[in-house]
């Protein structure tokens, strides 16, 4: 039997594309989940697997990443960094995340984008709902229901968009950037 990452011998990657968010973000999200999310009966997300993400690809075959990669470049040429803010708290059915306001739209234009180069490339499937900026900060298996006053992070403007590899490992998703692409480039 193969394990998931192993298909007939050729090799498969969880994949994703995302924007990595600027340390002075990410310094002051870690700062406010643990204040405002750290007594849930939950496990916040770790400082290393927070991102903004644009297109969730699932396993595919590790020859594919260099035409993702280019989809990637293709999509963020030209794109200005976007501009966020943090908007409100949300929870689903098994994450809690923390909406984002995406000032200009530049972020949906960069998601616009990179979902129809993926699709050219039969690499990816749009979900039916509309793309949402968020940033997952918690998981859980029964919604603690929280709902804290969302962090200040002032203007967050990722330079950059990444195509992740998420390693499934017995304590959780670790996420390693592949390749990553300067926006605007």
């Amino acid at each position: 039997m193969n394990s998931p990452a192993k298909v007939g011998g050729g090799e498969r990657l969880r994949l994703f594309c995302a924007l990595p968010l600027p340390r002075d973000a990410l310094d002051a999200l870690v700062s406010w989940q643990r204040r405002g999310l750290g007594g849930a009966a939950a496990r916040l997300v770790p400082p290393e697997n927070l991102h903004v993400t644009l297109a969730f690809l699932g396993h595919r075959p590790a020859e594919e990443v260099a035409g993702v990669v280019g989809a990637l470049r293709d999509a963020a040429a030209g794109v200005a960094p976007p501009l966020l803010r943090a908007g409100r708290y949300r929870e689903t059915r098994s994450v809690g995340m923390l909406v984002l306001e995406d000032e200009g739209g530049r972020a949906t234009v960069l998601a616009e984008r990179l979902a129809e180069r993926l699709e050219r490339l039969g690499v990816y499937e749009r979900e039916r709902r509309p793309w949402l900026p968020h940033v997952t900060v918690l998981r859980f298996r029964s919604a603690p229901r929280l709902a804290p006053e969302p962090p200040d992070l002032g203007e967050v403007s990722p330079s950059e968009v990444a195509l992740y590899h998420s390693v499934l490992r017995p304590t959780g998703a670790q996420y390693e950037i592949r390749e990553s692409v300067a926006l605007g480039g």
